[in-house]
C-alpha cells in the first residue's frame, strides 16, 4: 500500500474518530486513550518483550555506545517512527530516563484538520493503553493547566486521540518503568515567537508544580520531546517531493550531511539561539506553517528545548548540554524483525522514501 492511499484512510480514520470522540461517553472505557497506530508500534507485553530481546541480540555495539555514565535525563529528544525501522535508537535514548513522572512533548501531525494552532495541547483521558497495563496521567497535569494563563492552551482529547507521536515512546518507557506516570503535550502550528512565549510560563508552572512536591528534575521527573528527523525522497508523500539534494548516492550523502548540520543546533550547550537556529533549518522564514527541511518536530523540538532552557534557569542550574546519542534512517541499518509478532510498517523505506532518526540526550 503507498502512502497516498494510508494517507486517504488516517485522514478518513480521523475524521471518523473526531466524530466518536465528540459523542458522550457511554461507558468508563471511553476515558482510556485508545492506541492510533496498532502496526508500528508494540501494543501488547509480548511484543515489547520480544523487540527488545531482538534489538539487544542485533545492536549489542550501538547501545553500549550510546548509553550514558548513568545520570539521569532531564530532557531527551527520542524518535517516533515504525520501531522495525528506528531499532537500536528507542532504548539507546529512553534508557537515560529515570524519572517515574514524563512531560511528553509531542508532534500535532494532523493539526491542520482541526484548525489548531498557536496553542498547546493537553488531553483529559483518565488512562492511557499500554502494553504493560493502562498508564495514568499525573495528576500534576491538572495542576500545571490550572497553573497557566489563558489563551495559551486548550484541552482537546480529539487531536491527542488520533496522534502517534507520544503513543509511540510510550511501551519503550514502561518497558522500563511499568510505573510511569505521563502528561502529554501535542505543540501544533506556531512561530518561533509563539513557542518563546508559551515555553516561558510552562516552565513556570511545572517548576511551581514540581517544586511543592519537592521533586527533582531528572530524579522525579523529565521531559521526552518526540519527533523523526528529515522525511526524505520523491515516491509516496502524497504527491510531494522532498527529495532536496536527489534521490542517487551522491544526494543521499548531501542529505546526511545536511542532517548533521542540524543536529549541531541539538548538542553542546543549550542556547535560545541554537534553538532558534533550528527553527531556521526546518521552517520557512516568511511562512511557519512550510517546511524548509522536513522535520515534523519542526515545532516539538524548539517548543520541547526553550521549555527545558527556562525551566532550568528557574532553578538556577548550570546551563544544560545536550548529548548526541546517534543518527539513523529508516534504510542505513537492519530492520528489527517484527512480521512473527502481527506487527509491520506504515511506510516504505528505499532510496526514494526514507526517514531520519535523532538522539540527543540532556542532562
Amino acid at each position: 500500500m503507498n502512502y497516498s492511499i494510508i494517507k486517504v484512510l488516517m485522514v478518513f480514520t480521523a475524521g471518523f474518530i473526531l466524530f466518536s470522540c465528540n459523542q458522550t461517553p457511554k461507558t468508563s472505557d471511553s476515558r482510556v486513550r485508545p492506541l492510533a497506530d496498532t502496526v508500528g508500534f508494540a501494543q501488547y507485553d509480548w511484543q515489547m518483550d520480544s523487540i527488545m530481546q531482538r534489538v539487544d541480540r542485533m545492536f549489542p555495539k550501538e547501545l553500549k555506545t550510546a548509553s550514558q555514565n548513568g545520570e539521569p535525563a532531564k530532557t531527551v529528544i527520542s524518535p517516533h517512527d515504525d520501531y522495525t525501522y528506528v531499532g537500536w535508537l528507542y532504548p539507546a535514548v529512553l534508557q537515560n530516563i529515570k524519572a517515574n513522572t514524563i512531560i511528553l512533548i509531542g508532534v500535532a501531525h494532523k493539526a491542520r484538520l482541526l484548525n489548531l494552532e498557536n496553542q498547546i495541547i493537553f488531553d483529559s483521558y483518565d488512562l492511557w493503553k499500554g502494553p504493560y497495563g493502562k498508564i495514568k496521567p499525573s495528576p500534576i497535569r491538572e495542576e500545571i493547566i490550572r497553573a497557566l494563563p489563558e489563551g495559551i492552551f486548550q484541552v482537546n482529547d480529539s487531536m491527542q486521540r488520533i496522534e502517534h507521536s507520544v503513543e509511540a515512546l510510550l511501551p519503550f518507557l514502561q518497558y522500563y518503568n511499568h510505573n510511569i506516570e505521563i502528561v502529554s503535550i501535542l505543540v501544533p502550528y506556531m512561530s518561533y515567537d509563539r513557542m518563546n512565549e508559551i515555553a516561558e510560563p510552562l516552565a513556570k508552572a511545572i517548576n511551581d508544580v514540581t517544586k511543592k512536591r519537592n521533586w527533582k528534575w531528572g530524579k522525579d521527573y523529565a521531559i521526552a520531546i518526540s519527533t523523526d528527523a528529515v522525511h526524505y525522497g520523491d515516491e509516496d508523500w502524497g504527491g510531494k517531493n522532498f527529495a532536496y539534494y536527489g534521490t542517487d548516492s551522491a544526494g543521499y550523502k548531501q542529505a546526511i550531511a545536511h542532517e548533521h548540520d542540524i543536529l549541531r543546533t541539538l548538542t553542546g550547550e543549550l542556547k535560545p539561539e541554537k534553538v532558534k537556529a533550528f527553527t531556521r533549518f526546518t521552517v520557512e522564514d516568511n511562512d511557519y506553517k512550510t517546511y524548509k527541511w522536513t522535520w515534523c518536530g519542526r515545532y516539538s523540538v524548539p517548543f520541547g528545548l526553550l521549555t527545558s532552557y527556562y525551566l532550568n534557569k528557574l532553578e538556577g542550574n548550570p546551563p544544560l548540554t545536550g548529548h548526541f546519542i546517534g543518527y539513523a534512517n529508516s534504510i542505513d541499518h537492519p530492520h528489527v524483525p517484527v512480521k512473527d509478532l502481527k506487527m509491520g510498517v506504515t511506510a516504505p523505506a528505499n532510496m526514494h522514501h526514507w526517514v531520519g532518526y535523532a538522539g540527543v540526550v540532556y542532562d
